[in-house]
């Protein structure tokens, strides 16, 4: 989230500074290229480059005198479900030395509700008087540069000079702000995933139901949506996880002392849903005698993001239930075991469509069978069709 926020603050006229500790990514952005899948990133990044409004630094020192700060670091959970807050105190710590009191920190990573308030009293219990803001993201990843200058930003503060200077700054690329009280906000963010995630979660159950009971849930769910508006927002099936639904849904969960039923249920389902596409599998193919193929390993379309990517889930159970499993992923450039798409699927005897890249829906896979929870291939079993 951090490169898209920052190549739009200097599209709009800030002289913007990256800090980061990764200098192979710091160099990738030096050089005029986005180390990521971002739409319309790289044509802005060279936009902004010969500006000298954007610069890059691996050097915490060079945050001194900076009068707005925005955090954007990543917020993840534990083995225990609990989210790690210490990689935001850590950074703090970092920066502790090179804060002074006419600055202002914008938290924008993902904290469960009253992180924001503690930040502040960690600042003050350690004599600093650094104004501190909350303004959560709520960007779809890949997307964030269009939607940053064209969605509603949430902005709060620990104090109103803190809510005010961000919605002053965020005002200059937003088309609104909604202002808010921290806590508020943080369970704003934390809603937006929980609320898609359990959304997911419905529909997959609803598919699991149906396809056990051998009939075609794609074919139901155009019937049920057709022309009927309450049902507008029920989305088609698929493998739902991501570095953020799954995350902040147990940020809720921790919040509420793991008494968040509605969040458990959503995790239980989605997370079950490999399973059940490799039960399906093995009742329609001797899988232990088969090479499964598997096409897509980002964590959703058009990405070359696979954290928490259901896939390698998925791969595992695979790995036991079949003969041999082959992967491939045409945006996907961290995994060595990923293999061409040709190779792929020539060598394997069955296909499941884990991830509906864009590029996949006009591949003719000739007679191969496909495992496709997308119902991109099987058009032809819609209601209307012959």
């Amino acid at each position: 989230m951090g490169a898209p926020l920052a190549l739009v603050f200097a599209k709009h006229g800030y002289r913007t500074l990256i800090y980061d500790l990764n200098a192979t990514a710091l160099d990738t952005l030096a050089q005029g290229r986005m180390p990521f899948l971002e739409e319309g990133g790289e044509e802005l990044l060279r936009e902004v480059l010969p500006t000298g409004r954007l610069s890059m630094t691996s050097k915490v020192s060079d945050l001194a005198n900076v009068p707005l700060i925005v955090l954007t670091i990543g917020t993840p959970i534990d083995e225990f479900h609990n989210p790690m807050l210490r990689v935001v105190f850590d950074c703090l710590d970092g920066l502790l030395p090179y804060l002074d009191d006419s600055q202002t920190l914008i938290l924008r990573s993902t904290v469960f509700p009253g992180v924001t308030e503690h930040v502040q009293r960690y600042l003050e219990q350690r004599g600093k008087k650094t104004m501190v803001a909350f303004c959560p993201e709520r960007v779809v990843q890949g997307h964030s540069l269009r939607e940053l200058q064209t969605l509603p930003q949430i902005v709060s503060g620990t104090s109103p000079a803190a809510e005010d200077i961000a919605a002053k700054l965020f005002s200059s690329i937003a088309p609104k702000i909604v202002r808010m009280l921290t806590k508020e906000a943080e369970f704003a963010k934390l809603f937006s995933n929980a609320y898609r995630y359990i959304q997911f979660a419905a529909t997959n159950q609803f598919y699991m139901m149906v396809e056990g009971a051998g009939l075609d849930y794609h074919r139901l769910l155009e019937g049920l949506k057709d022309d009927y508006p309450r049902a507008r927002d029920l989305p088609t099936p698929g493998l739902s996880a991501g570095p953020c639904l799954h995350k902040d849904t147990l940020q809720l969960a921790a919040f509420a002392n793991n008494q968040f039923g509605l969040g458990y249920a959503a995790m239980q389902v989605n997370e079950g849903l490999p399973q059940f596409m490799v039960s399906q599998l093995a009742k329609r193919h001797p899988l232990q005698e088969l090479t499964v193929g598997m096409l897509g390993m980002a964590f959703k379309s058009d990405s070359d993001d696979i954290r928490s990517s259901l896939s390698y889930k998925l791969k595992k159970l695979l790995r036991v239930a079949a003969r041999q499993v082959l992967t491939t992923d045409p945006f996907v450039k961290n995994d060595p075991d990923l293999l061409p798409f040709d190779e792929v699927v020539s060598r394997s005897d069955v296909l499941v469509l884990c991830v509906p890249h864009t590029a996949y829906k006009s591949i003719d896979l000739g007679d191969k069978p496909v495992f496709d929870i997308w119902n991109i291939y099987q058009k032809k079993t819609a209601r209307n069709a012959p």
